[in-house]
C-alpha cells in the first residue's frame, strides 16, 4: 500500500513555489504520491504537472475536479499535458462537486449529477486512451475533428472518481480505475463502499479498482484541542448530504470524528485498518492544521509507513 500527502499552500505568497518546496520534503520524507485539491484557485493538473517535472519519481494526482463547469475535451488535454510532463506519474480524480459550489459559482444547474459523471468518463477516456472521440450523450457531446492527442501522454491517464454514494460508486467501478472517497471510515470503506465499487468493476469485466483513502488527519499529543480545531474546518462537509450519509455510516456523527488525529502509535494503528478495510492507498489531507511543526512529525511517519 502506498501512502501520499495532499500538499496546500493556498497561503503562501507564491502558491506554486511553495508547493515545489512542499514536495520536495514529501519526497525527502519517504511518501510516495502528491495530491492537489481543485477549488477556483490554482489550476491542479499544471500544479501536479509542475511538481511532477520538479521532483521526479513522486506521483502526483489531482483530488479532484469537478464535472459540471468543465468538458471532456479541455480535462483531456490538461490531464494528458500533465501525464506528458511527468512521464506517466499524474492521476486525474474526478468529483460529481457539490450543488452550492456548482450554482453559485458557474451558474448552471446541479442536475442528474451521476447520469453527467457517466458521460463525462465515458468520453474523456476516449480521448486519453485514443486522442479521439465521438460521444453524443444526452448531456455531453465530445468529438475531435483533429487529433487530441498529446504526444508523450501514452495510452491514458488512470481515472479515479471522489465517489461514496451507491450510484457513483457503481459508475466509478464501471467507467474508471478506482475512486478517491474522503472523511470516509474504515467501517464505512470495508461495508459499504470496496464491496460497491469491487462489485461494479467485476460486473464490468474491469481490474480490482484502486481505492484512495483520504484522510484528514495529523500526528500530534494534543489530541483534543487540534480535534476541536478539526471539527470547525470541517464543518461544512456535515450540511453536505453526501458526506453527512458517509460519516454516519463510518459510525461517526461529526466529521472531525472520523480524522485521525493522536501520535504515532495512534496514527500508525488507523493507516493499518484502512488498508485492513480495503484501501490499497492512503493519502493524508490537513497535515498543517497543528501547525509545521507537527505537520513534518506527521510526514516522518507516513514516510515510514509508505517504506
Amino acid at each position: 500500500m502506498t501512502v501520499g500527502v495532499a500538499l496546500n499552500a493556498a497561503d503562501a505568497d507564491n502558491q506554486i513555489d511553495a508547493t515545489v518546496d512542499l514536495a520536495r520534503e514529501a519526497s525527502a520524507a519517504g511518501l510516495r504520491s502528491a495530491w492537489f485539491g481543485q477549488t477556483f484557485g490554482a489550476d491542479s493538473p499544471q500544479l501536479a504537472a509542475i511538481v511532477g517535472r520538479e521532483v521526479p519519481g513522486l506521483q502526483v494526482g489531482t483530488s479532484a475536479i469537478p464535472v459540471f463547469g468543465r468538458h471532456p475535451l479541455l480535462v483531456s488535454s490538461q490531464a494528458q499535458t500533465a501525464q506528458a510532463a511527468t512521464h506517466g506519474r499524474y492521476h486525474l480524480g474526478l468529483a460529481l462537486g457539490t450543488k452550492l459550489l456548482t450554482e453559485a459559482g458557474f451558474g448552471i444547474p446541479f442536475e442528474r449529477p451521476v447520469a453527467r459523471l457517466r458521460e463525462f468518463l465515458t468520453a474523456l477516456r476516449q480521448l486519453t486512451e485514443t486522442g479521439t472521440a465521438d460521444f453524443h450523450g444526452e448531456l455531453l457531446t465530445a468529438a475531435t475533428p483533429v487529433s487530441a492527442r498529446v504526444p508523450g501522454a501514452g495510452s491514458g491517464v488512470p481515472l479515479l472518481v471522489a465517489a461514496m454514494g451507491p450510484q457513483a460508486l457503481k459508475a466509478s467501478g464501471e467507467l474508471a480505475d478506482g475512486i478517491l472517497p474522503y472523511l470516509a471510515g474504515p467501517r464505512a470503506l470495508a461495508e459499504h463502499i470496496v464491496p460497491a465499487v469491487t462489485a461494479a468493476a467485476e460486473a464490468a469485466g474491469r481490474p480490482a479498482p484502486r481505492v484512495v483513502a483520504l484522510v484528514h488527519g495529523v500526528v500530534t499529543d494534543d489530541a483534543d484541542s487540534v480535534r476541536e480545531t478539526a471539527a470547525e474546518q470541517l464543518a461544512f462537509y456535515e450540511r453536505i448530504p453526501s458526506y453527512a450519509r458517509i460519516i454516519g455510516l463510518s459510525g461517526a456523527t461529526r466529521a472531525a470524528d472520523v480524522a485521525v488525529i493522536g501520535d504515532e502509535k495512534a496514527v500508525a494503528a488507523e493507516v493499518r485498518r484502512y488498508r485492513d478495510a480495503g484501501a490499497t492507498e492512503v493519502v493524508f489531507s490537513g497535515t498543517e492544521i497543528a501547525g509545521e511543526a507537527a505537520r513534518r512529525r506527521t510526514w516522518s511517519l507516513l514516510g515510514e509507513l509508505a517504506g
